[in-house]
């Protein structure tokens, strides 16, 4: 199975229509995602991270904040979230089957009266029956904001054929596969993480990791890893997969030990099935619980 992965620089281009924003033309699938992701970030301005949120959301969404947390509830009690809040996508992908989809980038954020602070998100979307774009998990990782907006990559799926399960059994036994290639992602690593992330990390990785820039790259994250003494030991939970088959997720928790102190953290990773029909992590997400 091969997809056009393409990599366009996506620049914001002038309104002349008031209200409303323009961008660089993006292939129909994976760009109705974008544009979705982008809508959100626009009510964000607009109206407030509130809005933005829950026009995206439906009542099995979830949010890291940093524990997992119903979405929809935790929107009407309460929440803790900025003031101002704004994001944009570099990186996105949508399954054949066009009801999974992953976004991720930049993001800045501010309450009343505090510094601005900034960070990374992370995004699973699925697609409901009326073929809207709704949150099915996200998370963010905060950093320092010192590295450059890097230019939009996404992954447009081809038309190729793709078996269609009807039963709910073998639907299982397909997220069943991701569960047992985490576990052992996680079994390996808390021997030797360096070798884990060898084996699994797919060469195009995307690591997102607290209070470091976005790191890319399999060989780039390794070396990151082994510059700083860190053993991963990492505890699976729960899966996702499209239904198309050539894209799923995991979750779960972990503990990042360094030299003096063993931190809590959750983790997302998000999966390819590579052209070898071997799973690849294509981004992960570290993030303290």
């Amino acid at each position: 199975m091969k997809y056009s992965t393409i990599l366009k620089t996506v620049s914001f281009a002038c309104a002349l229509i008031p209200g409303q924003v323009l961008f660089a033309q993006l292939p129909e699938k994976v760009g109705g995602l974008i544009t979705a992701d982008r809508n959100a970030a626009i009510i964000a301005k607009a109206e407030g991270p509130h809005a933005a949120f829950s026009s995206i959301i439906d009542k099995t969404s979830s949010f890291y904040v940093p524990s997992e947390v119903n979405a929809f509830n935790y929107l009407n009690n309460r929440p803790n979230i900025p003031d101002v809040l704004s994001w944009e996508p570099n990186f996105a992908l949508v399954s054949k089957s066009l009801e999974f989809g992953v976004t991720s980038g930049n993001l800045e954020f501010q309450k009343v009266g505090a510094i601005k602070r900034y960070g990374q998100y992370l995004t699973i979307w699925k697609r409901d029956k009326k073929g809207v774009w709704k949150v099915d998990l996200r998370a963010e990782v905060e950093n320092y904001g010192k590295q450059k907006a890097k230019d939009l990559t996404y992954q447009e799926p081809d038309d190729s054929w793709y078996l269609k399960h009807r039963s709910q059994v073998r639907l299982k036994q397909r997220e069943d596969i991701i569960s047992s290639t985490d576990q052992l992602f996680s079994t390996i690593s808390k021997r030797d993480t360096e070798a884990a992330y060898k084996e699994f990390m797919a060469d195009e990785v995307r690591f997102y990791y607290p209070w470091q820039n976005e790191i890319e790259g399999k060989t780039n994250v390794v070396n990151f890893i082994k510059k700083q003494r860190i053993d991963i030991v990492t505890e699976p939970l729960k899966v996702g997969r499209a239904y198309s088959g050539e894209y799923a997720y995991s979750q779960g928790t972990a503990t990042i030990h360094t030299k003096d102190k063993a931190v809590k953290f959750n983790y997302i990773r998000v999966w390819q099935l590579k052209d070898d029909f071997q799973w690849r992590v294509i981004l992960e997400m570290m993030f303290e619980r």
